[in-house]
Order: C-alpha cells, then sequence, then structure tokens
C-alpha cells in the first residue's frame, strides 16, 4: 500500500482525519493547476524534510517557499556536513554541564541533534564572506551562488538544490535572526562589509507582491508552523487589496500544520477562519487546520502527492 493510499484507509478521525482530508483537498488543488507556497518554521530543515521536500519541488508540487533564516542556512549545513552531526537520544535527560561539553566541543544542539561548528558552519564562512561582498542579493540567492562554488555534493535531499534547479522564489522575512545573518551584522560591524550586500525584508515583500500579482492561477498556502515564516507570505493579500487598492484574488487554498493552541493568544495558533476577518481568506477557501507533530505529518503529506 502506497503511502496516500495508507492515509486514505487507516486515517479516519481527529487530526488523522483532517490530515486525510487535507491531502485530498491539496492533490486536487494541484493537479487543478494551483500554485502551492510552503513556509517552513521551527527546525524542519535539520529533521531533514528535504527528504521529502527536494523530491515535491522535483515534482512541480511546490512553486515557492517562504522560510526562517534557520530552514534555509540548516538545509545547507546538512548538505555540508551531514555526516558529521551527531545525535543524542537521551536528550530529555541531557544536564546543564552536558550541555555546557556539547558547547566545548563546538556542538550546536536542536533537540536530538548537533550541528558542528567546524565541520559546517565556520567551513562555509571563508567563501560565503567572498560571495556577500561580490553583488547585492536576497539571502537565498547569495547561497545559490554558493552551492555553485563548492566540491561536487549530492543534492538529492537538499530542498535549496531542488530550490535552485527550479528557479522557484524563496522568502526569507527576518533573516538576520540566524546563524549566518548573525555573521554577516558581525562582519558588517566591523567593517569588513557593508549591510547593504543582502536585501532586505521590504524588498522581499515587494519582490512577493510582483510575484502573486503576476500569477494567473490560483495560489494557496501550506502553513508549517507558525511565526515569521507564515506571517509574511500570507499578509500580501491585503497588502494589495487594502494598502494598494488592487483588486486581488485571496488565497486559494489554505492549510496549516501546528501544535500551537489559541488559548494563549498566539497567531500561531490561529485558526484559519480568523485569517477571513483580516481579508487573507475567503468564506469558501478551502481550510484545514492539522494539531500535530509537523516534523511526522509534513512528510506523510508530502510524499502523498507523488502518487
Amino acid at each position: 500500500m502506497d503511502i496516500h493510499s495508507f492515509i486514505m484507509d487507516r486515517f479516519r478521525h481527529f487530526n488523522a482525519g483532517e490530515l486525510a482530508r487535507c491531502a485530498t483537498s491539496l492533490r486536487s488543488f494541484i493537479d487543478s493547476g494551483g500554485s502551492i507556497m510552503i513556509t517552513l518554521a521551527g527546525a524542519m530543515s535539520t529533521a531533514q524534510i528535504g527528504r521529502s521536500l527536494a523530491p515535491a519541488i522535483r515534482a512541480g508540487k511546490i512553486h515557492a517557499i517562504s522560510c526562517t533564516g534557520a530552514n534555509l542556512e540548516e538545509d545547507l549545513f546538512h548538505l555540508v556536513g551531514g555526516d558529521n552531526y551527531h545525535e543524542i537520544p537521551d536528550w530529555r535527560n541531557l544536564t546543564a554541564e552536558d550541555e555546557k561539553s556539547l558547547h566545548d566541543n563546538g556542538m550546536n544542539r536542536v533537540t536530538d541533534t548537533c550541528i558542528p561548528e567546524e565541520s559546517t558552519i565556520q567551513y562555509l564562512i571563508p567563501e560565503l564572506l567572498k560571495v556577500w561582498s561580490e553583488e547585492r542579493r536576497f539571502p537565498h540567492q547569495h547561497l545559490f551562488e554558493l552551492l555553485d562554488r563548492l566540491p561536487s555534493i549530492d543534492g538529492t535531499y537538499s530542498w535549496l538544490v531542488a530550490a535552485k534547479e527550479h528557479d522557484i522564489p524563496i522568502y526569507v522575512p527576518g533573516w538576520e535572526d540566524s546563524t549566518l545573518g548573525n555573521i554577516f551584522a558581525a562582519s558588517c560591524i566591523k567593517g569588513e562589509l557593508n549591510h547593504v550586500q543582502v536585501k532586505g525584508g521590504v524588498e522581499a515583500m515587494i519582490h512577493l507582491a510582483d510575484w502573486y500579482s503576476e500569477k494567473t492561477n490560483p495560489i494557496g498556502l501550506l502553513q508549517v508552523g507558525g511565526g515569521i515564516a507564515g506571517d509574511f507570505p500570507i499578509c500580501v493579500v491585503p497588502l494589495l487589496n487594502q494598502d494598494l487598492q488592487r483588486s486581488t484574488r485571496k488565497w486559494s487554498w489554505f492549510a496549516q500544520i501546528s501544535d500551537s493552541t489559541t488559548s494563549y493568544g498566539g497567531y500561531s495558533g490561529a485558526t484559519p477562519n480568523e485569517k477571513i476577518s483580516w481579508g487573507k481568506l475567503e468564506i469558501e477557501t478551502p481550510k484545514f487546520m492539522i494539531e500535530s507533530d509537523a516534523t511526522i505529518v509534513l512528510p506523510l503529506l508530502l510524499e502523498s502527492l507523488n502518487q
């Protein structure tokens, strides 16, 4: 039984049932000519979502990405240094002293995975400093240029490599809140680089507004987690309709995978219907809210698209 058939047969109710309904609707939306933007919050790249996302991009199922700076860079980190990552199965039992030992040994922990400083981040910095200094680009465009200069690497499971191959737009709002963003800022403070070398959020929103306006087919949003990665792109519709007074269609399909809840007042847990009041979705827009672990749900959803 393939993944999609398994989901349809075994996932019947509650969040499982919502995943099944979402998978069926998403397949239908894409097959009818719709474009999908996926947003990545949290540590999805460190969770190796590229193993599912890269094939979906290459199959033409994903047409744009909005992500945090961490997700952008961590796909690259794993691409060049994944063999040196250190797994910690008993991560819940680490003491403060254990954490200090990881730090002293250059191991940056993300839940059960440690990203080695020397073989990933520091390995990339010398060439990246050159790339930053050469041409003014968006954050992902600098990394695309960097990919061309790296030794031969296997990009089969890299969503960044797949996005470069298919030339799909990537939006990275708040890029400064990332390891590479910090390093770039530090280099600017030291006078080694000029801060204008990396295009910022306003320019990204202008680019997004143009991209959204130029698309003639329906556009849907698959939001993974919450935060700025999801908030940034969905706001382009009220920007176009309210601030620019253009008559622009709203998002034509929407799904969110999140374990946040509305009871704490966080936007990340807001139900899809709340977005109607902000002029982002229509009453009839297909809407799905899967309250579960995205590292489990998203691979199932993406794999089901290809079957």
